[in-house]
């Protein structure tokens, strides 16, 4: 740390310190034997010799002030000058009282000053350990904190006020490519991730701010990635600095982007379909009233009339593509668990915020099933958001979520105390009448859920509506 921190011995002589120690550790009883025993032979060498002394009763009462207490203290020490009085030189009445009184308050006040030397002596020493004890405990946290610093696989790094870098660890020099032998120290952090350095130069005045931002960085080598970053700015002796926590998440937005990718492919398949259908059936519509008008009106032999149905049998055709067939994707099992924890986290905070329950009745074993995770999610988010608008009217708003595993299917209720469903049969039909938006939310989730082998049907309930998600349950999963 820089600085010296004296030790016991260092505080007085080392003679001095050792009987100090070995008096101040001692019984009580050893103590006063040894105090009285001292004041008995200075007063008989005092009464054998013609001169006082008196000067050598501060001995007993310098011994006496490791062991006993004020009170203790003040009567010795009238004890001390009444044995002086004795063998004193003989004096008026007020002399005698007078060298009495002196001699009374310089043995006490020579005991309590000693009393406070070692109570002081005492109070330093204890200081002392507390502050080795306070090193030794800071030379720990900081052994853990420069392991931890060094062993975490995001990069963590701290700016001066000049956005240069003042300390990096291992993590930070691999994610920004920093060459083998190099050092990420006193380079510009401009240069891998401006987003930092124009923190620096943001002006909050004295107060500190920490924030997340995920913001494009840059590799020594000249690489792009996604860099999510959590820093803080705190106050240095040079100015402001920065601390700041990066990891590489190019990784996880590729994973992301490209199962959107399959979603939105499986999704525009599914509504392709369902508009290809729609298609379908106008197409026939109209091929019968042109069948009729060939028929009746004798327009067979119109040009304009027989390339009409030229083009009705050509979108006819097109319409008839089979764009609904199943997916042939393999498909890996899922924890439903983790899916329902998705689906909490995204759901609840609306709920909450409209004064609405959410009840969740989920058994200890939670089995997997075969489909793909986030399009479950989807499909389950949709009946859940269909439930949240039902209910926004209602004065009992309330939403239950249970699970039921029957053999080799689990079963997921959606119940809520909305109005309820007004034409179930039109329920899972393509572009509705009177639909929220396209109509087409219940038709693709539960094409969606079909696609895994799953089924969603709506049951009556005696309260708003209810619906069932049939999984099927990953067998080899649930053994392992």
């Amino acid at each position: 740390m820089g600085s010296t921190i004296l030790t016991p011995l260092d505080l007085q002589e080392p003679h001095l310190v050792r009987l100090v120690t070995y008096f101040a550790s001692a019984s009580k009883v050893r103590v006063v034997a040894l105090v009285f025993s001292m004041m008995v032979a200075i007063s008989y060498a005092d009464s054998r010799v013609e001169a006082s002394l008196g000067v050598f009763y501060m001995l007993p009462m310098m011994l006496a002030a490791l062991a006993l207490g004020p009170l203790e203290i003040a009567i010795l020490s009238i004890l001390c000058a009444q044995l002086r009085r004795l063998f004193d030189f003989p004096g008026s009445p007020a002399e005698s009282i007078l060298r009495f009184m002196f001699a009374a308050l310089a043995y006490a006040g020579t005991a309590l000053f000693v009393m406070m030397l070692v109570r002081n002596r005492e109070a330093a020493l204890a200081h002392i350990r507390q502050i080795e004890k306070e090193q030794d405990l800071r030379k720990v946290a900081e052994e853990q904190l420069r392991v931890l610093v060094e062993s975490s696989p995001a990069g963590i790094l701290t700016l001066d006020q000049n956005g240069v870098v003042v300390a990096a660890n291992e993590a930070a020099k691999v994610l920004f490519a920093i060459p083998p032998g190099g050092t990420l120290s006193e380079r510009a952090i401009r240069d891998y991730l401006p987003v930092l350095a124009d923190a620096l130069q943001f002006d909050t005045g004295e107060e500190s701010f920490h924030t997340a931002a995920q913001c494009q960085g840059h590799r020594h080598n000249g690489e792009v990635f996604l860099a999510q970053t959590w820093f803080s700015t705190y106050s240095g002796p040079e100015g402001r600095h920065l601390a700041a926590i990066v990891v590489d998440g190019s990784e996880e937005m590729r994973e992301r982007e490209e199962q959107n990718l399959r979603q939105l492919s499986a999704s525009s398949r599914i509504m392709a379909g369902a508009v290809s259908h729609e298609i379908r059936n106008l197409c026939g519509a109209i091929f019968l009233m042109y069948s009729n008008l060939r028929v009746k009106q004798n327009f067979s032999e119109d040009e304009h009339f027989q390339a009409l149905g030229h083009l009705v049998k050509g979108l006819e055709k097109i319409a008839s593509l089979d764009l609904q067939s199943r997916m042939h994707e393999a498909l890996a099992p899922v924890p439903l668990q983790q899916v329902l924890d998705n689906l909490r986290i995204v759901i609840e905070a609306d709920w909450i915020e409209s004064s609405g329950i959410v009840r969740w009745s989920l058994p200890k074993k939670m089995p997997w099933v075969l489909a793909d995770a986030h399009g479950l999610l989807q499909a389950f988010l949709n009946i859940a958001q269909n439930s949240y608008r039902a209910v926004q009217e209602s004065d009992l708003r309330e939403f239950e979520i249970c699970v039921a595993v029957q053999k080799e299917r689990a079963v997921v209720h959606f119940e809520d105390t909305g109005p309820g469903i007004a034409e179930p049969e039109r329920l899972f039909q393509p572009f509705q009448y009177g639909a929220a938006s396209s109509g087409l939310g219940m038709y693709v989730s539960r094409a969606i859920l079909r696609s895994y082998g799953a089924e969603l049907r709506f049951e009556p309930g005696s309260k708003g509506a209810r619906f069932a998600v049939e999984l099927q349950v990953a067998r080899e999963v649930e053994h392992e």
